[in-house]
């Protein structure tokens, strides 16, 4: 039986330019994240008819994604008619359940491939919750997880997730049962997905996935995990390689193109025009 598909519904794409400070780690981000989400929230109260769920936005036909209130963190979803694909999994377990819980309630079916853009606690740490479920990364990312349990729980904690939540999510923590060495096409069912590592950036381990149109209206849609940021400046680490990342962007519009729409990690929906800018200011605060 297929999955029932998400209807069809547009949101407006963000193509301001972006603006940047000076810090380069985690503690400071996103300070407008709450009024960021609330924002969202409340355009979800109006939802017309058919939208696919609270808190969800339409992006094409059978593709959605969420905001989480926690970091702002976006979740992406694809529907074929043989499968269900989750991008990204929350910060906890409660994260990673209610997901799933959604995603089988929009769709009708479970998930049976989760695709992990990256391995902060913040996209990685609801795995778990989809025991079923091929796990796709980056071919590095299973060791990095591996070696780094403990200061990803460290890192949650420190970023507001309940310490215990925190624990149980390092414990369980899934490690990527298909790696991705460059790219990979996934079939859901007539409906061919695209895992890209276009190269180095936010980590040494982005992956993307781009989701050509359903049909010849349909736009491109483009998840790009923390490559891309809008609700705040584009977080670099200690893991992060900054002189690599302009043209792993540069990477990135070419596998989109022009009227693609670009899911961020963190924030609204943006265009072509927002990436291009968001590179160049990368180039700018990254120069030698």
């Amino acid at each position: 039986m297929g999955a029932r598909p998400l209807p069809i519904g547009y949101p407006s794409v963000r193509t301001r330019t972006p603006r940047y400070g000076h810090g380069d780690g985690r503690d400071g981000r996103r300070a407008d994240t709450v009024a960021c989400v609330e924002s969202a929230e409340s355009a979800h109260d109006t939802e017309p008819a058919g939208a696919p769920g609270p808190g969800w936005e339409q992006l094409a036909h059978g593709v959605a994604r969420r905001r989480l209130p926690h970091l702002d963190v976006t979740i992406g979803l694809v529907v074929g008619a043989d499968g269900v694909l989750l991008i990204d999994t929350g910060s906890t377990l409660r994260e990673g359940a209610e997901l799933r819980a959604q995603a089988e309630s929009l769709t009708g079916r479970e998930v049976t491939h989760v695709v992990l853009t990256h391995g902060h606690f913040d996209h990685v740490f609801g795995a778990a919750a989809f025991p079923g479920a091929a796990v796709y990364g980056e071919r590095s990312l299973g060791e990095r997880l591996r070696g780094e349990r403990d200061a990803l729980r460290a890192d949650a904690v420190r970023h507001g997730t309940d310490p215990a939540e925190a624990a149980r999510a390092a414990e369980a923590l899934v490690l990527p049962s298909h790696p991705v060495r460059s790219e990979l096409t996934l079939d859901l069912g007539g409906r061919p997905v695209l895992l890209v590592h276009p190269g180095a950036g936010h980590t040494a381990h982005d992956l993307v996935v781009v989701v050509p149109g359903a049909t010849a209206s349909d736009p491109t849609v483009v998840f790009c995990g923390d490559l891309v940021e809008e609700s705040g400046d584009p977080q670099a680490g200690d893991d992060a390689v900054p002189a690599a990342w302009p043209a792993t962007l540069d990477a990135l519009l070419a596998r989109g193109g022009e009227t693609a729409r670009y899911v961020p990690g963190h924030g609204a929906v943006v265009d072509a025009r927002f990436l291009r800018a968001q590179r160049d200011a990368l180039a700018e605060r990254f120069a030698s």
